[in-house]
């Protein structure tokens, strides 16, 4: 687990792609893919909060599946930062990783971390398990750990810089 930061991301926190639109490209890349909508929506889940969570992150990833450049530029089409495009991508690029043979070892290569396999997997299996649960989740807030604790950064949050916790919280106390 990373440790708590003693300041804020440069991120934007925008309101999530509907739910039922999510589904429907889920849906559409596990059609192309054989990639299961559960899977790439728990993907979706752990990278951005489904898309709320807008910015680059500190790898250089980017948009709402949290593609590399060089990644994007080997199974993108269109704009990384479109729902659609990117959740497609992300079918493409787990079934060329073997998915359908070896569901763990796409999902490692997607992210290079045994806690985000069971991260995935977990989430993929509640999804599956229950029918409600897709729906739960994307009603989500996105939390930020920090020193300070775990900080709501609500819809509207907008930072071009790292800024201090103890700076955001002041003037939006929680």
């Amino acid at each position: 687990m990373a440790e708590p930061r003693d300041t804020l991301p440069a991120w934007r926190i925008v309101p999530p792609t509907p739910a039922p639109e999510l589904i429907g490209y889920y849906r559409e890349a596990e059609a192309a893919s054989g990639v299961g909508w559960n899977y790439l929506a728990a993907i979706n889940l752990i990278e951005t909060c489904f898309g709320r969570i807008a910015g680059v992150s500190t790898a250089g990833a980017q948009g709402p599946m949290q593609f590399m450049p060089a990644t994007w530029a080997a199974y993108g089409a269109g704009d990384v930062t479109a729902p659609r495009d990117a959740i497609l991508a992300a079918g493409r690029y787990l079934a060329a990783n073997g998915f359908g043979t070896d569901p763990d070892g796409a999902i490692f290569r997607y992210n290079n971390a045994q806690q985000y396999v069971r991260a995935v997997n977990d989430y993929a299996a509640l999804i599956a398990a229950d029918p409600a649960a897709f729906a739960a989740l994307h009603r989500w807030d996105v939390y930020y750990y920090s020193t300070a604790g775990d900080v709501l950064l609500p819809i509207g949050y907008a930072q071009s810089a790292r800024i201090p916790v103890a700076d955001y919280l002041a003037n939006h106390p929680q």
